[in-house]
């Protein structure tokens, strides 16, 4: 009786860091609305409602490390999701993890909330291949702040990809040439049951799981249909 016992308790104490592991993809979901939400909710210093509605696509990356940034290694996990092909809703998300690169100024922060709108279908098509890296196959730059999108300038109203981050309650449009977006089968694996290709996932109406409900939510009250150009 004791081994049985001795037994079951090393079996739960060797599942638990797996457990814990299986349900981060469905927490970074959390944190991902949660970035979102705080965002939108301060027009005068977020992301401009006109672009939201043009884009194409949206990739949110909550907690950037910035220790990562000067080991060079792997350092954030986010989702994309992108228009219903029927042009009203998101699609569900699919995961994505972002390497390299920099994010200027917000280097010195302990953590970095990142958001990126793709902005043409070409950004879209080369965002859900495999690899893409930002500024080799897409171009890029750093978004407008604020209520209307008028004090764009010539390079962002030509970027495929325009992007923000917020760093210690400070957010600002950022550049990030160079850094790599890959698609993680793991995480897909864990929310979807099956190692689904990000395409797939946003392309062939996959349905997002129940852990993606508050943010598949806040972007259709944002921006449920795409605007005109």
């Amino acid at each position: 009786m004791k081994l049985i016992i001795a037994a079951t308790m090393a079996t739960t104490l060797a599942l638990t860091p797996l457990l814990a592991a299986d349900n981060e993809p469905a927490k970074r979901l959390d944190a991902a609305a949660a970035v979102f939400s705080e965002i939108m909710a301060t027009p005068d210093k977020g992301i401009p409602q006109e672009l939201l509605e043009n884009a194409h696509c949206i990739v949110i990356v909550p907690e950037l490390k910035t220790a990562a940034f000067v080991l060079g290694g792997k350092f954030g996990k986010g989702y994309l999701s992108c228009r219903n092909t029927s042009g009203a809703g998101w699609s569900a998300p699919a995961t994505v993890r972002i390497e390299g690169g920099s994010v200027g100024f917000q280097i010195g922060g302990s953590s970095t909330d990142l958001i990126m709108l793709v902005m043409s279908e070409r950004g879209a098509d080369k965002l859900l291949a495999s690899k893409f890296t930002l500024g080799a196959e897409g171009s890029v730059a750093a978004g407008p702040v604020g209520r209307t999108a008028t004090a764009q300038t010539d390079a962002q109203l030509h970027a495929d990809i325009l992007s923000w981050s917020r760093s210690q309650g400070l957010f600002a449009g950022v550049a990030l040439e160079g850094a790599t977006l890959r698609q993680d089968l793991d995480d897909n694996a864990t929310l979807y049951g099956k190692k689904l290709e990000n395409r797939d996932i946003v392309t062939k109406g996959v349905h997002a799981p129940q852990a993606a409900a508050k943010l598949m939510s806040l972007l259709n009250r944002y921006s449920a249909k795409k605007g005109t150009d």
